[in-house]
């Protein structure tokens, strides 16, 4: 309601006239944010990430597209017995893991929870909670933080990242960034280039924890306790 006279008087305040329709140019001098982790090549950035996914308690496998199933298959039995929730996404396809979204996968009888836009919201959520694993695929993953980006949209709830008891994240090496600066730059440019966004995009950093309670950290105290991500090398 008092927007404008807000504004107004932040521009008074710094003595300039009201600016409502300019989008202000952003031209500093210097910008450190944007030089931090960009002079390392893609295998350095990949190397910062390992040692930042050990700081916050997830393991990375590195797999090719050819391999990608086998090596699900094997992170997805780390974690012992239980159903697996993924996202309806076609890169399963694209990465040869149409049998993941056949529910035909793998040859144990382990129940494949896939995410159903056209099915009710509380069985997708009441799926996502009965599994022990969860896998989706990220947009990006920042090394800096270790930090995968998630778009949830039709197909790709958020919840398969973050009710069943592990997360394994999917992370193409091309799409692996410096940090928020880049990605927040690379989500701009799409945005720009007239694609729809999804009605959420999420950045998860491997398992959930706190440290809220007399500075002791816990981990798994409102999402999942253990985290892969999975690299593919070719792509």
């Amino acid at each position: 309601m008092e927007r404008t006279a807000f504004l107004q008087n932040l521009a008074n305040q710094l003595q300039r006239p009201l600016n409502t329709t300019e989008k202000p140019v952003n031209d500093w001098a210097f910008k450190p944010i944007e030089k931090h982790y960009s002079v390392m090549n893609e295998q350095q950035l990949v190397e910062a990430l390992e040692q930042q996914c050990k700081n916050i308690h997830t393991d990375v496998v590195k797999t090719t597209s050819e391999n990608l199933a086998k090596t699900l298959h094997e992170v997805v039995a780390k974690y012992g017995e239980g159903p697996v929730s993924i996202w309806d996404d076609p890169r399963f396809i694209q990465h040869g893991c149409q049998t993941l979204l056949d529910e035909t996968w793998p040859a144990e009888k382990r129940t494949i929870h896939k995410w159903d836009a056209e099915q009710s919201r509380d069985r997708n959520f009441a799926n996502a909670n009965e599994a022990k694993v969860g896998v989706a695929f990220s947009e990006y993953c920042l090394t800096e933080s270790g930090t995968v980006v998630l778009y949830s949209a039709k197909g790709a709830g958020k919840a398969v990242g973050l009710l069943p008891y592990a997360f394994v994240a999917v992370v193409p090496k091309s799409t692996i960034l410096p940090r928020m600066t880049q990605a927040a730059e690379a989500i701009q440019k799409r945005v720009d280039a007239g694609e729809i966004l999804p009605h959420a995009i999420d950045f998860v950093s491997g398992p959930s924890n706190s440290a809220d309670i007399e500075m002791k950290l816990v981990v798994g105290v409102h999402g999942p306790v253990e985290a892969t991500y999975i690299i593919l090398e070719d792509c």
